[in-house]
């Protein structure tokens, strides 16, 4: 939702009723993830996608008709249905759908997450999507216990706080405390219960869209390798800080693709914001600085922390000298095998640009699985 959220919000606050199609689950090699979103608008408008292209049609059609009878529906496209080919569907892959009238009477909240997801602040709407008649297309919009956004603000949806309903308190406890596990990993999903919530029940099923803040990415060291790796990471979806001890290159002029800009030593800095909980498993750290007082300090402290990717920029002959160094310092071999050193993957990469696509590529390989073959000497599933 939160690619179209600027028009969905736009007609809700002209009191105009849309259709939203939500991914609910894919297989194989659906192309949109779960949580993808279109939008019908009240004028014929579609924006956004569920499928690349592939479906769009049928679901227009869908969305069209919950418009006008507000009934919720749950529908599969795939190429084991007769259907398939003819609504386009011809990728191989399985989608399902979630498709639903959205209005003020339905959807009261909708301007306070629009807030929440604006400032950053993780907010979570679960929906009912599959059940008893009467809780089909309930709602519930949680937030993360405790949680501040990006630039500081409160969640309006703290610990205890929630509104909607799924139709049992019961139901809304379970789903809120699974809700805010999916939340805390910015994670869409499906939760199962029973007809009133009960954990080991089936019958019941509650979509989770979660809107967490966006994944962090720490580029230590003010060169110009440094810009690029921040054009790329805001590109990918990241909040990208850009941090280096010496004030005369960490500047945001030199860096305006960058979120913010630091200065200060990088191993104080990263352990600040460990300290501080702004860190998270989906957070990428880049090390750029090849200077063994500014990169041992910092790669300590980042391989002792539960992050996603930390990468290391050098020779083949820094890297020994590094490791050697990290090895002195304490640092066992378990946590030098998740050191990404040479940082990136073997493009044959000489400008920054270049270099910046390699270091995303394979941080996008290490995220999703990828081996970082080419896809033309290649069998099997694309996406796995």
């Amino acid at each position: 939702m939160r690619d179209v959220l600027d028009d969905l919000l736009r007609w809700w606050q002209e009191d105009q009723p849309v259709g939203m199609a939500t991914v609910v689950a894919t297989w194989k090699s659906a192309p949109r993830p779960p949580g993808a979103t279109m939008l019908v608008g009240p004028d014929g408008t579609a924006v956004g996608s569920v499928s690349g292209g592939c479906v769009e049609g049928a679901v227009y059609d869908l969305s069209k008709e919950a418009i006008a009878d507000g009934v919720p529906r749950l529908q599969r496209y795939g190429v084991s249905d007769d259907d398939a080919f003819s609504v386009g569907l011809t990728c191989g892959g399985t989608i399902e759908l979630f498709v639903e009238r959205v209005d003020r009477e339905s959807f009261p909240w909708l301007a306070r997450v629009a807030e929440s997801i604006d400032k950053g602040v993780p907010v979570a709407v679960l929906t009912c999507i599959e059940g008893p008649p009467d809780r089909i297309g309930r709602h519930l919009v949680i937030g993360a216990s405790g949680a501040t956004g990006e630039r500081g603000e409160q969640s309006k949806h703290g610990p205890g706080e929630r509104e909607g309903t799924l139709g049992s308190a019961r139901l809304d406890d379970a789903a809120t405390d699974d809700g805010r596990g999916l939340l805390a990993a910015g994670r869409t999903g499906v939760l199962h219960y029973g007809p009133d919530g009960q954990r080991r029940g089936s019958g019941l099923s509650v979509l989770v869209r979660a809107y967490a803040p966006r994944p962090r990415m720490i580029v230590f060291g003010a060169i110009d390798f440094a810009a690029a790796v921040a054009r790329v990471g805001t590109f990918l979806g990241y909040r990208v800080t850009v941090c280096d001890a010496r004030p005369v290159f960490a500047t945001a002029k030199r860096f305006p693709e960058a979120d913010e800009v630091i200065v200060d030593w990088p191993h104080r800095y990263l352990a600040a914001e460990a300290e501080g909980g702004r860190l998270d498993e989906r957070t990428v750290v880049c090390v750029l600085t090849h200077d063994p007082k500014f990169d041992v300090p910092v790669l300590r402290a980042a391989l002792d922390l539960p992050l996603a990717y930390v990468g290391a920029m050098g020779s083949r002959r820094t890297h020994d000298d590094r490791l050697a160094r990290l090895r002195e310092a304490g640092v066992g071999e378990e946590a030098l095998a998740r050191l990404s050193s040479p940082i990136g993957l073997d493009l044959g990469a000489r400008t920054p640009e270049e270099t910046a696509v390699s270091i995303a590529a394979e941080i996008v390989a290490r995220k999703w699985g990828g081996r970082g073959a080419r896809l033309s000497e290649t069998s099997g599933r694309i996406h796995g």
